[in-house]
């Protein structure tokens, strides 16, 4: 019940005070992303934490000129993996054998099949997908800040281009894929704060089927 009490409190803070949230909260809230599920495990994208101020001014004017941008506390810019590579594969399947300790012949015959898929694909293809899996870890974010009772606000509004080159992101076989300030709401200049939350009632969003 807890978290859902903490998922009802939270909302898209559409203005933020600009106080800074404690670096321990943070870090709970990106050891929450680091462990979510991501298919076959690959974990394809990289958390960017932007603290520097100078960097989110830069960003705020190609993200819609949203002042969460420059008034959070850390601004999370969850990256994908432009492809799928060989090397890209074979690092998450030798990091789980070494940490394992064996290997298994079930999970390298998975290997190879993933190595006979995924590197052959286009590249846009494999971007969409990654992308996927951060959106996963970018939900599980959101979910910890709440528990944290630090706001989180989702950004899809920017324009990923001129981000990855804010951030030098291109060059790291990076591509931005979404947005999540980190700080904390300014009750007195956000519009959305004291209105009702809005979801689908049940019977619309759920179908069991027996």
């Amino acid at each position: 019940m807890e978290l859902l009490d903490k998922l009802n409190w939270r909302y898209a803070a559409k203005a933020m005070n600009g106080k800074k949230v404690a670096e321990d909260k943070v870090e709970r809230i990106l050891e929450a992303a680091r462990l979510a599920p991501t298919s076959s495990g690959l974990q394809p994208f990289e958390i960017i934490v932007v603290k520097n101020q100078d960097i989110k001014e830069q960003i705020r004017p190609v993200a819609w000129n949203q002042s969460m941008i420059t008034d959070c506390s850390h601004l999370l810019v969850f990256a994908a993996w432009d492809t799928y590579t060989e090397d890209r594969i074979n690092y998450m399947f030798d990091l789980t054998n070494e940490i394992r300790g064996f290997k298994n012949e079930g999970w390298e015959n998975y290997r190879k099949m993933l190595l006979d898929s995924y590197p052959q694909k286009d590249e846009e293809e494999n971007f969409n997908h990654a992308a996927k899996q951060a959106y996963i870890a970018f939900s599980q974010a959101i979910a910890a800040a709440a528990f944290e009772e630090v706001d989180a606000t989702p950004i899809e509004g920017f324009d990923p281009a001129a981000v990855d080159k804010i951030l030098g992101l291109r060059e790291k076989g990076l591509r931005s894929a979404v947005l999540l300030p980190l700080g904390y709401r300014n009750e007195s200049e956000d519009w959305l704060v004291n209105l009702v939350k809005v979801r689908k009632p049940m019977k619309d969003l759920v179908t069991v089927i027996e």
